[in-house]
């Protein structure tokens, strides 16, 4: 069981589970809705995170990733190859009972996120799949509502802030290994330095929209979404000190407790205040 976990890559899948289940809480999702969409983004975040570990199996085993199950032949490649399409169909099924406009959206994010583990990756175009993903994950939380009401503009945006600063971060700790079999996205055509500057950067756009984009000004709440900024800013500036060091993946780390911070704000906000558009 631990090498299967192991090969999904856990943090992201449970990170952006745990988000999705929190901002279906935040604009208003009953129990079984809230059960529904996070089922559904869990599912397609397997598929995503097995059909990675699938695709780069033999570059994995060429630089010696110990931290690779499928690579070290800990799970065969043909049982991670069944358990990513019958994730991807339970996805697809789950989002299909969300309803068809949020089963669209849900869709084109996974269909860009399979693209990228199957070779846009190793393209300069390797930041749209994150960008395009992750800013259809919210619309999609919000297309599942009860009459599909279209999200407001700053919560996609800011999602593909974020997923583009954690594209950037992601793929640092193993520029070294992806340079010796080839792969080279955006990050590395830019390099560490740059790349870390620009997902700084990116980051804090981020949390400006959620700042920014949610309705009313009451109290504590309005409070809290102003005090993401500085802290943001800490918790990233902090990643990235430490995650200079070989290997760390402390930079990419702060981006998801960021992102889990925002989204507990939008929860104390309430569904007013990201009340769609």
């Amino acid at each position: 069981m631990s090498a299967w976990i192991g090969a999904c890559h856990p943090l992201p899948v449970v990170a952006v589970t745990a988000v999705t289940a929190g901002l279906a809480v935040a604009v208003g999702h009953t129990h079984g809705g809230t059960l529904l969409v996070t089922a559904a983004v869990l599912a397609g975040q397997l598929s995503v995170g097995w059909l990675n570990d699938l695709v780069d199996a033999e570059r994995d085993a060429r630089v010696g990733r110990t931290d690779k199950p499928v690579a070290r032949g800990l799970v065969s490649r043909r049982a991670v190859a069944v358990a990513t399409v019958l994730a991807a169909g339970t996805a697809l099924a789950l989002s299909v009972a969300a309803g068809l406009l949020a089963a669209a959206a849900h869709l084109i994010a996974l269909v860009f996120a399979w693209a990228y583990d199957l070779g846009v990756k190793s393209t300069r175009w390797s930041v749209v799949s994150y960008a395009v993903s992750f800013g259809l994950l919210p619309a999609f939380v919000v297309l599942a509502l009860p009459g599909a009401p279209w999200p407001p503009w700053w919560l996609p945006a800011a999602g593909a802030l974020m997923g583009c600063a954690a594209h950037f971060l992601n793929v640092l700790p193993d520029l070294a290994d992806d340079a010796a079999v080839g792969v080279r996205g955006l990050p590395h055509r830019w390099g560490a330095a740059v790349s870390r500057v620009v997902a700084g950067f990116l980051v804090l756009g981020a949390a400006g929209l959620l700042v920014t984009g949610p309705a009313g000004s009451d109290g504590v709440t309005a409070d809290g979404r102003v005090a993401v900024l500085p802290v943001a800013a800490l918790v990233v500036g902090a990643g990235l000190v430490r995650g200079r060091r070989p290997g760390s993946r402390a930079a990419f780390n702060a981006v998801l407790v960021v992102a889990v911070a925002a989204v507990g704000l939008l929860l104390l906000a309430g569904p007013a205040a990201v009340a769609p558009g």
